[in-house]
């Protein structure tokens, strides 16, 4: 059975925002917002937790990825039940794509060297008690 990594990364998850840019001093410069910037440092953090005193993987891996949403307090009851059992999907923002950009650059350099070696992934969103659960799987 192959090695596998979980974690699971509390509160709202995050898409991965675009960088921004600006002049300075005749100079381009860029940045990444701070509400990603702060996100991938969660990722960071509970990643390493997981990997305890592990080096990073260094071979290929395979990535899991289920992001669940908060359920909307204005919807009526009726409709929050629904969503909670999932029989309405979450097709609102974030993207799915960018939350996941979001976890594997966080991952980088601790739960594998670079986010090249994920092969696979695959990924869900839904709603439920704000969460994103991670699962890697070393091939």
């Amino acid at each position: 059975m192959p090695d596998t990594i979980k974690f699971i990364i509390p509160g709202e998850p995050v898409a991965k925002g675009r960088a921004r840019s600006f002049v300075r001093n005749g100079r381009i410069a860029h940045y990444t917002p701070a509400k990603t910037a702060r996100y991938e440092s969660l990722v960071r953090l509970v990643a390493q937790q997981a990997m305890s005193e592990k080096l990073p993987v260094e071979g290929a891996v395979n990535l899991t990825i289920r992001a669940f949403l908060t359920i909307p307090t204005s919807w009526s009851l009726k409709k929050q039940q629904a969503a909670a059992i999932g029989a309405i999907a979450h097709t609102k923002r974030p993207d799915l794509d960018n939350i996941v950009k979001a976890i594997k650059d966080g991952a980088n350099g601790v739960t594998w060297e670079d986010d090249s070696q994920v092969i696979d992934v695959r990924a869900s969103k839904q709603y439920g008690t704000p969460r994103v659960e991670v699962e890697i799987t070393i091939c």
